[in-house]
């Protein structure tokens, strides 16, 4: 029999008082903050104590009715965002509704931080975007996901992989943040989930970065790892049980596709090298949480400037007639495809879907 209980033995990560008040003023070194060190050092203390008693969610209510443990004192935090995915689901079932596309544009780059310029991600999101805006009966939400290199206060933290030591210890939403006591806050994934949730196709664009997708991109993709076969109820698993969550896992994990039977489109571009990889592995990561490809058209690897200075790459963009022509048709192949599915014409949710696959 296999032992359940969690493997241990990293060092320890907690700080004393004295390393954390440091690292906690180094946020208030401008000199605006130098009258109020008495007041710092009050809030500092207060930090401290929630650190040091590890009050991640300080904030929670019981469960409730429908909840395996209905004692349960969950989030008020997870709460809220488990409410904004049940709204976002009835907007997609809805169908008097609009036909709703969301557009991913996973650059850093804008002319709002260091590099003063915008990325060519966003303008192929911008071209894709009118074909979208100017369909009757279609919703586009734009989800530009440079917001997190340039805008105060947004995060997308680090996904902890509880899925790995056990699916049922991977809620939906994702429960590990907030985490207050660590300022592990202001997590942008509660927003992003719902837009996920509501979209019938999702269009993802990325640059290569090092033969990868972008920074804010893999953020985003580790963080969906609940949508596909992660535990709605944080009560079966007390929390963050790992052995209990184990145990589950082992009785038997219905695996739910929380996103299964949306469409998609992917469009990678590159300066030299990666394209193709990065568009292949960004469709079969797609696939896997069972959404389905919207048709060939709908997924491009090209090159734009290839070779060539970056100092110029936006004009290379300008005069690339063929790309942003290319970009239009996969936005008409998403919208016809995610229209057919509407209708019952594609692969039901469900219907196909690959066996899951360990995280």
């Amino acid at each position: 029999m296999p032992s359940l209980a969690p493997r241990q033995g990293t060092p320890d990560p907690t700080l004393s008082e004295e390393e954390y008040r440091k690292r906690f003023l180094g946020q208030f070194e401008d000199p605006a903050f130098d009258d109020l060190r008495d007041e710092l050092d009050r809030i500092a203390a207060a930090a401290w104590d929630a650190y040091s008693h590890h009050r991640k969610s300080p904030r929670t209510r019981k469960a409730g009715p429908g909840f395996a443990d209905p004692d349960y004192d969950l989030s008020v935090d997870w709460l809220a965002a488990q409410e904004a995915i049940r709204e976002a689901e009835r907007r997609h079932e809805d169908p008097s509704g609009p036909l709703r596309i969301l557009i991913v544009s996973g650059a850093s780059r804008s002319e709002h931080t260091c590099p003063g310029e915008m990325s060519k991600t966003y303008r192929l999101s911008q071209v894709a975007r009118e074909v979208f805006a100017f369909t009757p009966g279609v919703e586009v939400e734009h989800l530009d996901l440079s917001r997190l290199s340039s805008e105060y206060g947004r995060h997308i933290h680090p996904c902890k992989t509880c899925f790995s030591t056990a699916a049922a210890l991977c809620h939906w939403p994702c429960s590990c943040y907030p985490n207050y006591s660590l300022g592990q806050t202001q997590d942008w994934m509660n927003e992003i989930y719902p837009k996920w949730v509501e979209a019938h196709g999702v269009m993802l664009l990325t640059p290569v970065n090092w033969y990868q997708v972008s920074s804010p991109m893999k953020l985003m993709m580790d963080r969906l790892v609940c949508a596909d076969g992660g535990n709605p109820d944080p009560t079966s698993t007390h929390g963050k049980d790992a052995e209990g969550a184990k145990a589950m896992e082992l009785e038997g994990w219905d695996y739910p596709r929380h996103l299964a039977g949306r469409v998609f489109s992917v469009i990678v571009h590159g300066d030299a090298e990666g394209a193709e990889g990065v568009r292949r592995s960004l469709a079969d990561w797609l696939r896997s949480m069972g959404l389905h490809p919207a048709g060939a058209a709908a997924e491009l690897d090209r090159y734009i400037g290839y070779w060539k200075p970056y100092a110029t790459s936006h004009d290379e963009l300008d005069h690339d007639h063929a790309v942003q022509d290319e970009v239009r048709n996969a936005a008409r192949t998403l919208l016809e495809a995610a229209r057919a599915q509407r209708a019952g014409g594609l692969i039901q949710a469900g219907e196909g879907l690959p066996e899951p696959r360990q995280k």
